[in-house]
């Protein structure tokens, strides 16, 4: 495939570094199967990015590729594009699933960003005849191992669930020729690594190993040492750099103000929409809770919720019929929602690069946005751990609050599943937050009084004094003594008849 890559090469060779550098080369300079151009000019594409200027022409030549890039620039069209046009000599039509063996694999380490880069190569390979597929956890595996066994070339998957079907022998790579690590840092932190060890293992030592992160750490070096040759370094940026359209602020909040901070600052700045990361999936779960009494349409997107509900969440807050989603770090890296204005640091990250991750959800594709992070006392350390790897001085600003309580936001309130029907309109549709109230208010005033525990309360008219004030006596029995209980009559349970029993 050398020929196939020569236009590419020749076109970056003889550009200006500049042109390079900036993205303005157009990708009709690489000399792209017309299948993939036609691709790329139906999902808007007209000049590539500076990873993509970099990156394609060397994977079409054949190279390994280390590619450092901050997120939000493109890097998976920088390497599935090359990969499928290297690959439109296996296309063909035959219904034979030996015809289709996979090619290419990809790993990525979370499911969302699986479905997402899925997606995206199933719109670049739209014209062509090559199948693509995707599998991760938390479905059913029925569906999924129908899919391999009728063959594709390019699959997209998780570690753990491909190892599932691995050993279920759902699917061979042996002839992969091209895999992909996609955001390899985060494999490594989450414990993938002998994941990744067993897999490489069952793929052909000949192959084409591309591996794209946003950070790089010494494990993700030693990494691509060990599985990669002689790699070529493509980097557009200063490694775990943050992206310098993104307006990063950081304020010095108290734990219990952040809530209401949070929703000040939304107020003031008008933001229509918000991603909320925080540290844990209990604190995920009761923020969202909060901030839906606080009359916002929230969502949660935590590890704790099986994947339809995830997939349902990511797809309601890209379709804007969410205002905030609160999340976990599940939703750190390359997720990809467009015109996202605002991302908030609920929680500090406990790791510093996933603050880079975290922030680069917004300002995506040259687009501007706002990182907010809010920080307490606690968080000095890790704030400081941030500054080091961005290598760039944090100022930490004061925020004031002036209500005592947060005020609740003229939105229609969006109930989930379980509300209470007298919360709703009459054809079942969420109710507005004015109507609802005085819904409650017509139920509380309009209820039934009982004169008698309305009147106040009047003391006895009686004189007497209290009996345990006038000194009687309790009558004893004559003959017995004061110290033996007397006997009382009560009525048996097994017989009609009253008998005498002694009460102890």
């Amino acid at each position: 495939m050398i020929e196939l890559a020569e236009p590419a090469v020749a076109a970056v060779a003889t550009a200006s570094p500049d042109l390079v550098a900036t993205g303005s080369m157009a990708f009709s300079a690489l000399g792209l199967a017309p299948k993939l151009e036609q691709a790329v000019a139906d999902q808007g594409y007209t000049l590539m990015t500076p990873i993509q200027a970099k990156a394609i022409p060397i994977v079409l030549a054949g190279r390994d590729v280390m590619g450092a890039a901050q997120t939000g620039t493109g890097k998976t069209a920088a390497f599935s594009l090359p990969l499928l046009h290297k690959m439109l000599r296996y296309e063909n039509a035959s219904m034979s699933p030996a015809r289709h063996p996979v090619r290419a694999l990809v790993l990525t380490p979370t499911r969302e960003l699986a479905d997402q880069v899925a997606s995206n190569i199933r719109a670049y390979a739209q014209h062509s005849l090559l199948r693509v597929a995707v599998v991760f956890g938390g479905i059913d595996m029925k569906p999924q191992t129908a899919q391999l066994k009728a063959g594709v070339e390019v699959l997209i998957a998780t570690p753990g669930r491909l190892l599932d079907h691995i050993e279920a022998k759902n699917c061979v790579l042996n002839q992969v020729e091209y895999v992909v690590l996609d955001e390899a840092d985060r494999m490594l932190d989450i414990g993938f690594l002998p994941d990744l060890q067993r897999i490489l293992s069952y793929l052909p030592g000949q192959r084409q190993t591309l591996l794209f992160s946003a950070t790089f750490s010494p494990d993700i070096r030693k990494l691509a040492q060990s599985y990669l040759r002689d790699p070529e370094l493509v980097e557009v940026a200063r490694p775990n750099a943050t992206a310098t359209n993104v307006e990063q602020r950081f304020y010095s909040v108290a734990v219990d103000d952040k809530r209401r901070a949070l929703c000040a600052i939304l107020r003031q700045r008008g933001l229509t929409q918000a991603l909320v990361f925080v540290n844990s999936k209990l604190g995920c779960a009761r923020l969202a809770r909060s901030l839906e009494r606080d009359g916002l349409r929230t969502t949660a997107l935590h590890g704790d919720k099986s994947q339809d509900e995830r997939l349902k969440a990511l797809d309601a807050f890209k379709r804007g019929e969410v205002d905030v989603m609160v999340a976990t770090d599940v939703a750190a890296r390359g997720l990809d929602i467009a015109d996202l204005p605002v991302v908030f640091n609920f929680d500090v990250p406990y790791n510093a690069e996933d603050y880079v991750h975290r922030i680069g959800r917004t300002g995506r594709a040259g687009a501007s946005g706002l990182a907010v992070t809010l920080a307490s006392r606690d968080d000095t350390r890790l704030v400081t751990d941030i500054e080091k790897l961005i290598k760039r001085k944090i100022e930490v600003e004061p925020l004031e609050l002036d209500e005592e309580r947060p005020q609740r936001f003229d939105r229609p309130h969006r109930f989930r599943d379980g509300g209470k029907a007298d919360d709703r309109g009459e054809s079942g549709g969420a109710v507005s937050l004015p109507e609802r109230s005085a819904r409650t208010e017509a139920r509380t005033t309009g209820a039934a009084h009982d004169p008698f525990f309305d009147r106040p309360y009047e003391p006895s008219s009686a004189t007497g004094k209290p009996a345990w004030e006038s000194g009687a006596t309790v009558p004893v029995r004559r003959g017995l003594s004061p110290n033996i209980k007397p006997k009382k009559r009560v009525a048996a349970l097994f017989s009609n008849k009253i008998v005498e029993n002694e009460i102890t």
